[in-house]
């Protein structure tokens, strides 16, 4: 539309579509040697509540994220699918600055990949390792769009966190052991799926839900997940049962009749306060 077609009012900018919830992260990840590396900074948005540690839910994303771009190349067209995830945590780093990843493949075979990514902070000190496998999704017909084909090309927003990890992705806790998490659009990965990495999320919610709220609350110091089959419709539902510091969890897709979605076990550190 040309401006002498719109003389009353000078144009307006489209309204942008939210940034998906991954990318306010800030998980900016480039190509180096064999493998990735991602680099973000960690803003108080990101800490467990009540704490100044880093959520270990968000080093479960960023496993995701770092590990499974790789794997898009070895599946091509098709879409990757996360089979399985573990982070474990060194210890409760308290204030982190920043977090820098680096992940390489482990195996390629003709239906799984396995990568390992190492977490360290900004002086190359490690504070966790990760690992997660994959395959394509079954269906053929799924194929990965162009625009998220090009790791060097993925947009990244531009913001971090304005508000708490959590509140951001429409977690929230519901009695003891229970965490839901809203399915939404810019949660979704390329199979139009709820992410892994915001599962994670509500599995650790789910775990920290068991805590006396008047008590100090602890951090997870590991997080080992099996994906069973994709949450398609939400909201997902996560469910802990927690002895001393092993919990199990079941997330179970509310709205795709409950069934069963992902089954994890958490370790827990002990609250710090």
């Amino acid at each position: 539309m040309t401006a002498e077609a719109t003389p009353q009012a000078p144009e307006q900018a489209a309204p942008q579509a939210p940034a998906h919830i991954v990318h306010e992260l800030g998980f900016h990840i480039v190509p180096e040697g064999d493998g990735l590396r991602g680099r973000a900074i960690v803003s108080p948005h990101m800490y467990v509540p009540g704490t100044d540690v880093l959520r270990t839910s968000i080093l479960a994303t960023w496993t995701d994220l770092i590990c499974g771009l790789p794997v898009v190349d070895v599946f091509l067209p098709r879409v990757p699918t996360t089979l399985s995830l573990e982070v474990h945590v060194l210890e409760p780093r308290a204030a982190l600055a920043d977090v820098i990843g680096h992940s390489r493949l482990v195996k390629v075979g003709r239906a799984v990949v396995v990568v390992h990514v190492d977490f360290t902070d900004g002086e190359g000190r490690r504070i966790a390792i990760g690992s997660a496998s994959f395959m394509a999704v079954p269906d053929p017909t799924v194929l990965m769009p162009d625009e998220h084909r090009d790791i060097a090309a993925r947009p990244f927003s531009t913001t971090g966190l304005a508000i708490p990890f959590a509140e951001r992705a429409g977690c929230r806790r519901e009695g003891s052991g229970v965490a839901v998490l809203t399915r939404s659009e810019d949660g979704l990965n390329s199979s139009k799926t709820v992410n892994g990495g915001l599962i994670a999320l509500a599995i650790e919610e789910s775990v920290l839900a068991t805590f006396d709220p008047e008590r100090p609350t602890g951090t997870l110091a590991s997080m080992a997940m099996h994906y069973l089959r994709p949450i398609r419709r939400g909201p997902a539902v996560a469910t802990a049962d927690v002895t001393g510091s092993v919990g199990t969890v079941e997330v179970r897709d509310a709205g795709g009749e409950h069934r069963l979605a992902v089954h994890a076990v958490t370790r827990l550190f002990p609250p710090t306060g």
